[in-house]
């Protein structure tokens, strides 16, 4: 879009979700707007405010603006990083795109491994920083804008922080009010987070988050009937069905389930890989497709529970790690961090939630207790035994580290808590990797797909939440459940059995997917790259254990070679 004076031109990903009460201050301080349109809002707030537009707006965005009397363009991409934004420089030419494909395509980039990326990747499953691992190709990362101008024949590119998550602690308030903050963002992010003039609904996995968006948007929908869907696999395990109907009938909404087919795994997990344009974060990726291709049959928008994990506190290996932090605590009878470090007869009665990962237990203190906290959270984030393990030495070999890289995140030095530097990694990269796959699954289906419980002012609030409320006494989500109590259903809120999306990898594997994998991983192309210990691939395959996360790590990123690096990927553009 472009201003009616030619001077401005943007090309804009995502969606401004407060673009209503920016055009009436725009429209007051006396600009003529034509539409009312979110793309448009970015046009004018540029030009009213500068590059300082971006701290305006509340959204999912990504774009690129033409000042043509400055000679100078504007990038931007959104604080927590729901779209995505990848650039280069070559024979100075910048290129960007919302798909790095699309930058491999120009015909000005050639595909080639980053070194330094592969690292992160077979270490974390994604890359740190503005690495790809596409060399030369970076992410803008979040919560930045970028600068592109052409000085005395060169080009000069800046990237700038416009935005970051402070954990200064609110320690003035009670949990009371915490709670009654909370629950006026949330339904201040869910209304904004409504805002479409297309079907819209909501993806429902029965899990906290996914029922919170559910449970909060259904009273707001007035329209019709609000509809939500459901993916899961078949058997107990896998199928998390029975919750999602919980859900649906106290809201009384239209609840749609499609059970996924196994398979299928072989059939559209190349698809996919070509889809992501780096290899994937997790095995989720796949039922993310369906319930997405679903989800598009009805609606054009869905609001997710995506971040629900980081933001409030979710996951299992918070409260490990939280744990060995307590027992160190209690044994040196140090408690260096007033504001969270609960005593272990507090922490007893929430252990419970740890049933179901005594291997991941096993495995984390067999490798010793009572390091730096840095160390520690790294065994519980690092996929596998990494390169120790189905990779060669020809990975680690440069100066780089992904630790060290790793450890400078984990260690800022106003993070305060554990908990916080736990919960600043996590938003800071990993989650970003987990967006990722939200985007490319519901893009790959033509269908927009929202996340409100990532809203920046939610972020930012749970982030001054001392450690002693926000997660009492280490139970997973406490302030979140303590909220909604009575607005979700207490089966729902009370749940131990949190299955996050799961996936029956080795039960794909040992029937249809066994031919692919091994067909895949010991290709002669495959053999030839020098990166793959295919000893210890077999050795792994042979086990009970035959399918993890680490052997799904490499088939991905097997696949993405073959596709990417050797040129698979010409055969697809277009089809």
């Amino acid at each position: 879009m472009t201003t009616p004076d030619g001077k401005l031109t943007v090309v804009f990903n995502g969606a401004i979700y407060n673009y209503l009460e920016l055009r009436r201050e725009l429209v007051a301080r006396g600009h003529t707007l034509k539409t009312h349109c979110d793309t448009e809002i970015i046009l004018y707030a540029y030009a009213e405010w500068g590059h300082g537009c971006t701290t305006r707006f509340r959204g999912m965005f990504a774009f690129a603006l033409w000042d043509q009397e400055r000679n100078r363009l504007f990038c931007a991409r959104d604080r927590i990083g729901v779209k995505p934004f990848y650039f280069s420089v070559t024979d100075e030419r910048l290129v960007f795109a919302s798909e790095i494909k699309a930058i491999i395509t120009s015909g000005l980039h050639d595909a080639q491994v980053d070194v330094n990326a592969l690292q992160d990747y077979v270490t974390f499953h994604f890359c740190l920083g503005d690495k790809t691992l596409f060399r030369g190709i970076h992410k803008l990362k979040p919560g930045f804008y970028l600068v592109a101008e052409i000085e005395r024949g060169r080009l000069l590119l800046n990237t700038s922080r416009y935005w970051d998550v402070s954990y200064t602690v609110d320690d003035e308030h009670d949990e009371r009010f915490f709670r009654d903050k909370l629950a006026s963002q949330l339904e201040e992010s869910v209304t904004l987070h409504l805002r479409s003039d297309v079907p819209l609904g909501a993806q429902l996995s029965g899990g906290i988050d996914s029922s919170a968006i559910v449970c909060l948007a259904a009273p707001m929908f007035k329209d019709s009937a609000f509809k939500s869907f459901t993916g899961a696999f078949r058997g107990e395990q896998y199928d998390e069905t029975r919750h999602a109907k919980t859900v649906s009938e106290f809201t009384q909404t239209e609840n749609y389930q499609i059970y996924i087919p196994e398979s299928g795994f072989s059939d559209v997990i190349t698809d996919l890989i070509y889809y992501m344009d780096e290899p994937a974060a997790g095995p989720g990726l796949m039922p993310q497709y369906y319930v997405s291709k679903m989800a598009a049959e009805h609606v054009k928008v869905v609001l997710g529970g995506q971040g629900g994990d980081e933001v409030f506190i979710g996951y299992a290996r918070y409260l490990v790690a939280y744990l060995e932090h307590c027992l160190k605590a209690a044994i040196f009878d140090n408690r260096d961090d007033v504001h969270g470090t609960a005593s272990l007869a507090s922490l007893a009665p929430n252990l419970t939630a740890l049933q179901s990962y005594i291997p991941m237990l096993k495995n984390y203190f067999s490798a010793g207790v009572f390091g730096e906290a840095c160390e520690r959270y790294f065994r519980l984030i690092q996929r596998g035994d990494g390169v120790n393990s189905v990779y060669t030495d020809d990975v680690t070999a440069t100066p780089y580290s992904s630790y060290e890289a790793y450890q400078e995140i984990f260690n800022r030095s106003d993070l305060g808590s554990i908990v916080n530097r736990m919960q600043y990694f996590d938003l800071k990269e990993s989650l970003p990797a987990l967006l990722h796959v939200e985007d490319r699954t519901s893009m790959a289906a033509s269908i927009e797909s929202r996340v409100p419980l990532l809203d920046h002012h939610l972020v930012e609030f749970t982030a001054a939440v001392p450690t002693s409320i926000k997660f009492a006494n280490g139970r997973l989500r406490h302030l979140l459940r303590k909220t909604l109590r009575n607005r979700v259903p207490s089966s729902i809120l009370d749940r131990k059995d949190k299955m996050g999306f799961p996936v029956p990898l080795q039960r794909w594997y040992r029937s249809s997917g066994r031919d692919f994998v091994r067909d895949t991983l010991f290709s002669d192309r495959a053999r030839q790259r020098g990166i793959y210990n295919h000893d210890k691939i077999q050795h792994m395959l042979r086990r009970e254990q035959v399918f993890g996360r680490e052997i799904w790590g490499v088939l991905c990123l097997e696949l993405w070679h073959q596709l990417f690096i050797d040129g698979d990927v010409n055969n697809r553009i277009g089809h």
